[in-house]
């Protein structure tokens, strides 16, 4: 059972930036699709981003939710079992719990559905206000 932990949510002004970063457990990192998901007070968990496995014709390719696409950028280091996501010009409604998970099965590119993703971290929470 891989293990995966978040880190780097804080809080922070709109217009700032952060980093966060979610460590796996286990073997074979670079076989897995990774992917962020965020959930804010009363409302569902939510896609933000997910990156490809690290081979075949998509490698490391990424996808993003309309919502952060040209402010967030997702990226993975296998040699580290980490996977990050690097917010920018952060909005108030960017605030939310945001989680890390491992797709359910090698090989998936670019999965965007919970139902695809196995495993999940508990969250690190980023709220962005003044």
């Amino acid at each position: 059972q891989v293990q995966l932990v978040e880190s780097g949510g804080r809080l922070v002004q709109p217009g700032g930036s952060l980093r966060l970063s979610c460590a796996a457990s286990g073997s074979a990192f670079n076989l897995y699709s990774m992917g962020w998901f965020r959930q804010a007070p009363g409302k569902e968990r939510e896609f933000v981003t997910s990156i490809s496995w690290s081979g075949g014709t998509s490698r490391d390719a990424a996808y993003y939710a309309d919502s952060v696409k040209g402010r967030f950028t997702v990226s993975r280091d296998n040699a580290k079992n980490t996977v990050y996501l690097q917010m920018n010009n952060l909005k108030p409604e960017d605030t939310a719990v945001y989680f890390c998970a491992r797709a359910r099965t090698k090989y998936l590119i670019v999965p965007t559905e919970p139902a695809d993703f196995g495993s999940w971290g508990q969250g690190t929470q980023v709220t962005v206000s003044s």
